[in-house]
């Protein structure tokens, strides 16, 4: 798809997810939803942080500021009202506010493990908001020679935009306006790791997914967003290319 003109629309907000603590399974589907500086409100607010001491944060890689932890896409993560409420693999429900809910943790992590609210150190990986297209789904299907599920790339936007093709990067620098308030700019590619792979809440492993990503998208699929301007978004607002 090639847009020329300032103001096209690009696309129709298909989907909203947002994963209360960071690194747990398959996302908190929302309709509505009010975005900051910081993203989606509630969105990878909280997180599994090591106890001793070092206090980087689990995730499904090992970096300066995070922890692989295995077993964090097993665990399902949303929200009653604002307090995060954790599901274990074996059905049990412990809310954020429970006191239990660190030695629940640290048995499952098998390391002593809190969960616990950011603070001075960001829990989002590249940026604030991560958008993935309909189209570009599409064009790893082809690739992949099966159906690759949004799930998998673990976006916040899902935008339903027509034809095939990565047309993501073709945004960046650009400005994106989205229902009636909310700005982004679209500031690169997201690079993608091998948590793209991994199985969560009632989806299957996709073992080779990285690969096919590597090889048709030099391992980039969807863009990383910055807020320009704080608003709300709905599932069905038209998106728009702004000015910049």
């Amino acid at each position: 798809m090639t847009v020329t003109a300032t103001g096209d629309v690009v696309g129709t907000v298909a989907a909203l997810w947002r994963y209360p603590v960071k690194s747990t399974s398959a996302g908190e589907h929302v309709t509505r939803v009010h975005v900051s500086a910081r993203g989606l409100d509630g969105d990878r607010l909280w997180a599994v942080r090591d106890g001793d001491g070092d206090g980087r944060l689990g995730s499904g890689k090992t970096t300066r500021r995070f922890r692989r932890t295995e077993g964090l896409l097993a665990l399902v993560s949303s929200y009653d009202g604002d307090v995060p409420v954790l599901r274990f693999p074996d059905g049990r429900r412990l809310r954020g506010d429970d006191p239990a809910v660190h030695a629940a943790l640290s048995a499952y992590a098998g390391r002593d493990v809190r969960l616990a609210v950011e603070d001075d150190v960001p829990h989002a990986d590249e940026g604030p908001v991560h958008l993935v297209t309909t189209s570009t789904l599409r064009h790893l299907d082809a690739a992949h020679g099966a159906p690759v599920d949004a799930r998998h790339l673990r976006p916040n936007l899902l935008l339903d935009t027509p034809g095939s093709g990565l047309v993501e990067p073709g945004w960046v620098g650009r400005r994106l306006a989205v229902g009636v308030d909310l700005v982004v700019q679209v500031r690169e590619p997201m690079p993608r790791c091998v948590m793209v792979t991994s199985a969560q809440d009632r989806l299957d492993a996709d073992p080779d997914l990285l690969r096919t990503v590597t090889d048709v998208a030099d391992g980039e699929a969807g863009v990383v967003l910055d807020v320009v301007t704080p608003g709300e978004v709905a599932v069905g607002d038209e998106v728009r290319l702004a000015d910049g």
